[in-house]
């Protein structure tokens, strides 16, 4: 399954940067949510500069690290620590998704996605595996594009879409961090879609492409190519019941889905299979699936003529049955608040603070894990905003305004380590090392 979804709404012709937190007495949570959230720590640990680099070295297990972008570039942290291991310089606004190879991460920077090392790997030897950590850096490779748009990671491969062309480039997961190593990129396969879009496409178990429909009018749907190669694939299946498609996801059983504005387009044993929305106007453009549950959590929204809707139902869509729940959380939530825990469990990181851990097939909100102080998301969709990223059983929440980073225990329910960080984090990733 994809363990990144790329989450990416039009982007508005003007840049503000702001973010306002909320009066405590304004939440709607408990209490314990106002008064529970952790104190942060201190500030993290400066990076290595660049007299003491000393190359890579063993270690006794993986190093999974955390990558964010700030104003002044990239930052990395160990994941365990949360203490700083090594920056790079990178202007404008860019975006972060891991390349799938438990190494790199890709960044989209509208012309490219450029390849960040983040220094943490390991290699397969017989029976066994070695480790090894080194400094982070931003690489000079880069796979070109016009407009880089969404990176899909799923059935080993990794999939990128250029939303300027059409572009589809696929290449194996696992070949990145060989051909890196040489200075080289992997070899890829590339297919372009009729007109260009702003899209996304999935390569599935099986080697057949499926890819969003539209142009620079409107998105409509989606179809299904054969297995094959670039433009040689055959189309086996089409919907275009699905305006403004948005976002994929995938659920257990390689059960593909892709948001509409009103509704969800499953793709499952060869089929499409459409769920409508209860209302005329009802976008699922955001979505977060888990390997371990036929259910994708979703947001939901119905205000079409908003600038910016702050919703309070989540999409509950069921890839077995073709049947959809809304559930109202009692909070609004944003874009980046969607995430799934390492038992299929629903997570959503809302306004007010907490983190509603959420039965995907019941709808039940069985806990609500207080993190983070009050907030309010800004209307310019490019701004920091408390942030949620999965890894394992650590669900890793940002803190603009409080420019800190908070790791919470999927398990115990509680934070278990809070630090401040050099810059004000914004888009949030990590990879497994």
């Amino acid at each position: 399954m994809p363990h990144h979804v790329t989450l990416m709404p039009p982007a508005p012709t003007t840049r503000k940067r702001r973010f306002r937190a909320k009066p405590l007495a304004a939440v709607g949570l408990s209490a314990l949510l106002l008064t529970g959230c952790a104190s942060p720590g201190g500030p993290a640990a400066p990076a290595a500069s660049s007299s003491e680099k000393s190359g890579p070295k063993e270690a006794g297990a993986p190093t999974p690290r955390l990558v964010y972008t700030h104003d002044a570039g990239i930052s990395v942290l160990d994941a365990t620590t949360l203490k700083a291991v090594g920056s790079a310089e990178l202007s404008g606004f860019n975006r972060l998704n891991p390349a799938g190879d438990g190494r790199h991460v890709l960044v989209s920077t509208g012309d490219a996605f450029r390849v960040f090392d983040t220094g943490a790997w390991t290699e397969p030897h017989g029976d066994h595996s070695h480790h090894y950590a080194d400094d982070p850096k931003l690489t000079e490779l880069a796979f070109e594009a016009n407009k880089a748009g969404h990176v899909v990671r799923h059935a080993d491969k990794t999939v990128l879409f250029s939303d300027g062309s059409g572009k589809v480039e696929t290449f194996e997961s696992s070949a990145l961090g060989d051909a890196a190593v040489r200075g080289k990129l992997p070899a890829t396969d590339v297919y372009t879609t009729a007109e260009a879009h702003h899209g996304v496409a999935v390569e599935l178990e099986d080697g057949k492409l499926l890819v969003t429909l539209g142009n620079d009018e409107g998105r409509t749907g989606i179809a299904v190519l054969e297995t094959g190669k670039g433009q040689e694939r055959k189309e086996i299946a089409r919907n275009e019941d699905c305006p403004g498609v948005h976002g994929e996801a995938v659920a257990a059983e390689e059960a593909v889905v892709v948001g509409c504005e009103n509704g969800m387009l499953i793709y499952k044993d060869g089929a499409i299979t459409k769920v409508a929305s209860p209302d005329a106007y009802g976008r699922m453009g955001n979505q977060a699936g888990s390997e371990k549950s036929p259910v994708i959590l979703g947001d939901y929204k119905v205000d079409k003529a908003a600038e910016l809707e702050r919703p309070t139902r989540i999409s509950l869509v069921n890839t077995e049955t073709a049947t959809l729940q809304l559930v109202d959380i009692g909070t609004s939530y944003s874009f980046r608040s969607l995430g799934r825990g390492p038992s299929g469990e629903a997570l959503v990181l809302g306004t007010d603070g907490g983190l509603r851990v959420i039965d995907p097939l019941s709808g039940a909100v069985t806990s609500a894990i207080p993190v983070v102080a009050a907030w309010e998301e800004s209307e310019t969709w490019q701004d920091p905003r408390p942030t949620l990223f999965v890894q394992g059983s650590t669900a890793f929440v940002t803190e603009p305004a409080t420019q800190t980073i908070h790791a919470v225990d999927l398990k115990t329910g509680k934070v278990k380590k809070s630090v401040q960080l050099e810059h004000v984090p914004n888009e949030l990733t990590g990879v497994e090392g």
